[in-house]
Formats: structure tokens, sequence, C-alpha cells
């Protein structure tokens, strides 16, 4: 591209002529294109200020959507206060009839942590750069399956319109059936519970499970509609089914969807005008008396307890009793949950409050949840009632893969028992697998829990055994034996008969799916009981089906067959209703001539061939191959019922034999059959993990 340059003769370089005009052209600098922007109020000026486009000035914005007016509601509430509330105004004293102890209770997925979110950053608990969704659940384990699993509580200050500063005690529990003793214990430390519904799938087994745990601490119920900005929502179906199902009145329901935060502010004023404050009749100079309703170990700190003041009052360096273990200890820290935990060290915490103290307690049998906290200064005479112990519904053995840590589970297993009251845990010793324990869980899903906290927090490598319910066994002489683990079951010439745990399941589920379902329960053993239609709505008509199952066919893969066939729409709820007699028998796997004890497993007399068949091909595909060949049998006794051979890693020895005569390839054949013989004889099988869960797996015929 040429260059010109402007000379006294008006000619540029290249021998192009053009006029003075054309020169100014092109040294003029390029104009930027101004955008047009809305002049600012504030600003005193002479120049005359542009003007909008005509065409902005005769289109009008769109109406705001739902969601928009939900978050400028939110919005407006933050920007009416000056400064947001540090940890230490959020800790200060309240009056005990400004306090609000409440939980959230709900169905799995209906939106209690998202609802938790809410109300945290409405009430300015945790700044907008800290929010993340599912803020309350802190461990990996809670977002990557995006349930709750531990019960979380914080503490918000929030003051209604015209009102007074009010401290609202949060405790978040879980949803699942599984952990229904997280929910329970929840419970006991409050006045009031959130009842939340979502708007388009209606109430749900654990929503009617949860709230007659809730009715029976005698607490008073707030009913959610969470979700109403799905188009599914269904709000006035909604509501009948809570009245019908339920039993409580939901006139004065909350309609909110906690995602878009559309009526937090109502759930809020809500609490604060329906939730009873603590009882009148409990005061800061009576004996302390506080409820441990959680606890966990710090490495540095020692055992950190969570309690809930019912009488008295504490504070920093008070010297206090467990009254269950009685062991006394000299307070080190004592604070409240906001949601992090704020030091109280100006005042001592009284009735109603919710708070957490350390007091380098290291031994963790010490400060077990349920105990009572009493002063020694001033020491109450009778303990709070506490918890019932919870009653494990599966048994799973635990070992570790290499023997050296088996102290190191023990300790793991003791810490873990701390944060989870539901765990109970006995030593076993197994002939194949060690040393190792065996726990008690109240269901499938919290066993898997329990093994990956103790592999993610204690890095340990674990071996878990198939999971068993518990039996009862009427032996030879007339006495009742209980069995957890099928390989403690007494030969059938030392038995009389075999009890095993029966369950009701309660199935909610759409009527398209009523016979797949029915189906199920008949293939599992069930008795059908009753069937009760709930009416129709927008997806089409609801139905409750009730059976008595076998807890052994329930703990494997019922819920996943539940979901399976009902595209995931139905949901389940069980609670046991006792021991029945049956034709029971013990399945005992042998590999390789030696018996199996953890795959060892006790079947219905009619389901043995179809189990021990379904058994043996599995560990067929998983165990790998060896140098020689490996018989796999499903026995009963001394009969065997199913088996399976896997063959053995051939190398050819004719290879370097080109011809000659056979009786040199006889002889290559003949020795290595001999070498295969005696390793047949002394080798060992390693069996993988995957073969201990393939008995969970069972697949549907």
């Amino acid at each position: 591209m040429a260059t010109y340059k402007a000379s006294a003769t008006g000619k540029g370089r290249a021998g192009a002529a053009f006029s003075p005009d054309a020169n100014r052209e092109l040294q003029r600098p390029r104009r930027r294109r101004m955008r047009w922007s809305a002049p600012v109020a504030a600003a005193s000026s002479t120049q005359p200020q542009p003007q909008p486009p005509a065409a902005s000035t005769s289109t009008s914005p769109p109406p705001p959507s739902s969601s928009e007016n939900g978050s400028k509601k939110a919005k407006s509430k933050k920007a009416s206060n000056a400064q947001p509330l540090n940890a230490q105004q959020r800790a200060a004293y309240i009056p005990k009839k400004n306090i609000r102890n409440f939980s959230i209770i709900a169905h799995v997925d209906h939106g209690k942590s998202t609802l938790a979110d809410g109300l945290l950053e409405f009430t300015e608990t945790v700044h907008t750069r800290e929010m993340a969704s599912q803020f309350l659940d802190g461990m990996d384990l809670e977002r990557e399956r995006g349930i709750t699993i531990k019960l979380q509580a914080a503490r918000m200050r929030y003051t209604p319109e015209g009102g007074e500063p009010h401290a609202l005690n949060l405790i978040d529990t879980p949803g699942h059936v599984d952990f229904s003793y997280e929910v329970s214990r929840s419970l006991a430390a409050c006045e009031a519970a959130l009842l939340i519904v979502d708007a388009s799938q209606g109430v749900e087994a654990q929503t009617l499970a949860n709230c007659y745990l809730a009715l029976e601490n005698d607490l008073e119920i707030i009913p959610v509609l969470n979700k109403i900005d799905l188009p599914g929502a269904d709000p006035d179906r909604v509501l009948a089914e809570i009245e019908d199902l339920v039993g409580i009145d939901a006139t004065e329901a909350i309609m909110c969807s906690a995602k878009q935060r559309i009526g937090i502010k109502e759930v809020l004023d809500a609490i604060v005008a329906r939730c009873p404050p603590p009882p009148a009749e409990v005061e800061p100079a009576n004996p302390l008396r506080a409820l441990i309703f959680d606890s966990y170990y710090d490495a540095y700190r020692g055992v950190v307890v969570m309690f809930r003041i019912v009488d008295g009052s504490i504070k920093k360096g008070d010297k206090i009793r467990f009254m269950n273990s009685g062991v006394e200890y000299d307070i080190d820290e004592v604070g409240v949950i906001s949601p992090k935990q704020v030091p109280v060290n100006d005042r001592a915490l009284e009735p109603g409050e919710v708070g957490y103290l350390c007091a380098s307690i290291k031994e963790v049998a010490h400060a077990r949840v349920g105990d009572t906290i009493t002063s020694v200064a001033n020491e109450a005479s009778d303990a709070l009632p506490g918890y019932q112990e919870a009653t494990p519904m599966v048994y799973a053995g635990l070992f570790p893969t290499d023997q050296g840590q088996y102290n190191d589970l023990r300790e793991a297993l003791e810490k873990l028992q701390l944060n989870d009251a539901a765990l109970s845990f006995e030593v076993e010793n197994s002939p194949a697998m060690g040393f190792g324990f065996r726990c008690g869980f109240l269901g499938l899903l919290h066993s898997e829990i329990v093994q990956e906290r103790l592999e993610r927090e204690y890095n340990l490598d674990l071996i878990t055994t198939a999971p068993t319910v518990v039996y009862e066994v009427l032996n030879a002489k007339g006495e009742t034996v209980v069995v957890d683990n099928p390989a403690d079951m007494p030969p059938p010439d030392r038995r009389r008969e075999v009890r095993e745990p029966y369950v009701r399941v309660d199935l909610f589920t759409p009527e398209d799916y009523v016979g797949t379902l029915m189906e199920l329960n008949q293939d599992r053993r069930g008795e059908f009981i009753t069937m009760e239609y709930l009416g129709t709505g927008a997806g089409g008509g609801r139905t409750k089906l009730s059976y008595e199952v076998p807890l052994a066919e329930v703990v494997c893969d019922y819920f996943d067959a539940v979901k399976s066939r009902s595209k995931g729409y139905a949901s389940m709820e069980y609670t046991m209703t006792g021991y029945r007699k049956n034709n029971l028998v013990r399945l005992d796997v042998k590999i390789n001539g030696e018996e199996a004890d953890p795959l060892s497993c006790i079947v219905h007399k009619d389901k043995a061939y179809g189990v021990g068949r379904d058994l043996v091909d599995r560990l067929k595909e998983l165990i790998p191959r060896q140098q020689f060949p490996v018989p796999i049998q499903a026995t009963i006794g001394a009969k065997s019922v199913a088996s399976a051979r896997i063959p053995a890693i051939r190398k050819d020895v004719l290879a370097k034999c080109y011809g000659g005569d056979i009786s040199r390839k006889k002889k290559l054949l003949k020795k290595q059959a001999e070498g295969k013989k005696r390793m047949k004889a002394i080798g060992r099988v390693d069996v993988p993990q995957e073969a201990f869960m393939a008995i969970l797996n069972k697949k549907e015929n």
C-alpha cells in the first residue's frame, strides 16, 4: 500500500495529486462512536445532555418475571440494612422470648438444603461472596451424591418489620430413610419443624415418616410448599394431600421457591410468629442440663460437643460433668454455630440456646450423643431422657486389606461413631479375611456412606462383606439364639426353626406403575395388605401400596428396583413389624475347595438354586484366572446346588517342538499337568472386593 506525504506543490511522493482539503482529511483523527448513556441526576452542567434514541422511548421493557420479583424482594431487604451483621453481633444476647429453635424436614430432593441456603442468604448470615449451593452440607460426599447425610446447625439473627431482633436456630436434617436417626435427634432439640413439600411431586413416603416423628415430639408443624415456580406445580392438589394424608391444617401453608428466593421472607415471618419460644419455667439460675445432639472429633481440640441448653446456663471456665459417663472437664471454649463456630467469651449461654463447647476431651467415649451435661458447682439431680438407642437393620463385616491397619480401623470407627451415633461395631475374626469388625447399620445406603467416609477421611483400604439382617434361631434345646452372621448359624440337626424379620413397606406411586410394583413385591415374597387411591392431579392419579416383605429382600436392591420399575417416580418407607418362621437355609460358597465365609448368606430354600447359580456365575467373571483351574461351588450343607469352573491360564509347551516323535510332546504335556496339579494343591486364590459385593446386585429373572 502506497504512503503519501503532503508537499508544497500539493503532490505526494508517488506522484498522486490531491487537493489541500483531501490532505486535511487524511490527517484528521478518526472519530470514535459514542454510546448514549442516561444523564446522572446529581451532576450539574450547563452543557446540553444527549438524548436517548427515539426507538428507546417508544419501546417499554418487558415485565419482570416471578423469579426476578423474588430476587428483588431479597435484595431490597439486604439494601435496607446499612451494614451486614458480623459473627459477634449474630452471637449477641437475645432474650429467651425471642429465641426460635426449628428444624427442616422433608422427603429426599424436596429442597431442604436449598431453602436453608435461602434463609442464610436472606438473613445475611453468610456473605454473598462465600455463598455456595448446599452450604450446610460440608462433606464432599454430600455434594457428590446431592443428599444430606449429617444434621447441621446454624444460628441466624432476624428482625421482622416493626419487631425486635430474634435468634433463629436452624437444624437441617437428612431426608433418606437410612438417616432417620439423625432426624429424630435434631427434632428433640427443637420446638417447631418446617415441613417442606414439593409442589409438583406432592406428599411422599419420607414426608409422612418425618412428619410423624415431629408429631411424636409434640412440635409445631409449619407446612411449606416449595418449587411453586415449576411448570408442573399443582399447589391445590398438594395442599389437599397434606390435609388428607398428613392430617394437619394446610390453610396457612407458605408458597415459596427456594431456588428463585421467592417467599423466603414469609417463611421467616412464619417462624417468628408460629414457632413457640423455649418453655417459661426454665431459668438460668436453675441447675444446668444440656442435651448433646451431635459431636465430632478434632485432631487439635479433641471432642467438640454440640448441645441444646434445656435448663441453667454455661460459660467458659465452668467445670462440667457428663452424667452418663461421670467424667468431669473444664470448658476451654464455648460458643454458637452461625454457621461457623463463633466463640462467646463475654457472656453465658442460657436456656433455649444451641451452642458448642471444647474441653480438651481426648476420649471419644466420654461425650456420647444423648448424654446430659451438668455443672459440678450446681449439679442437676435427674438427667434428660436422651435418645432411644438406634436398632441396626443391616450387618456387614469391615476388614482392612492390610492387617497392620487393624488398630487404625478401630480408632477410625470410634471417632466415626462419635459423629454417627447409629453406627455400632464389634470385633470379628474371619479365617479368610483375618481380624476386622462386624458393624451394624440402619440400611444399605448407610453402610456405603460409612465405608466411603472411612476410606476418605482416615485413608483406609477396606473390604466389606455382603450385608445380612438379624435372624432368630430356635435351637434343639429350645433356646432362641440371635444370628447376625451366616457363619454363626447352627447346622440343621441343631436347630428347630429359623425366624426372619419382616417390615411393612409403604409405596407411593403414580397409577401407571401399580402393576409392575405389585409384581416386584410378589417376587420378593411380599404379602399384600392394602391399596389406597390418593386422588388425581396434573400427572395422573397416585396410589399408596402397602406390603409386608422380608427385610432380607429389602436391604439388597429393592430400592433400586422400585426406582427402575417406576422410572424414578415412586417413593418408599418401611418400618419393622416383627419376626416370622420361614424355611431358610445357609448357602455357602466354596472357592477351590475352601469355604469363603464372607460370601455365605441365608436365603429361602425355594430361591437357593437361583441365588447360588447367579452368585457362582458372577464370581466366575470377577475372579481373575490362575495358573490352575479354580472350581466354584454354591452348597447347602454337603449338597452342591450350583457350580462353575474358571479355566487355567495355559502355556503352550509344544511351541518349541517343530516335529519329532509324539512321545516328546506327551512327555511335555504330562510334566505340565503334574505342575498344574501341584499348584492347585498349594495355590491360593485372591478374591477381589467386587466379588464380595456380587451378592448384592442379583439380576432379576
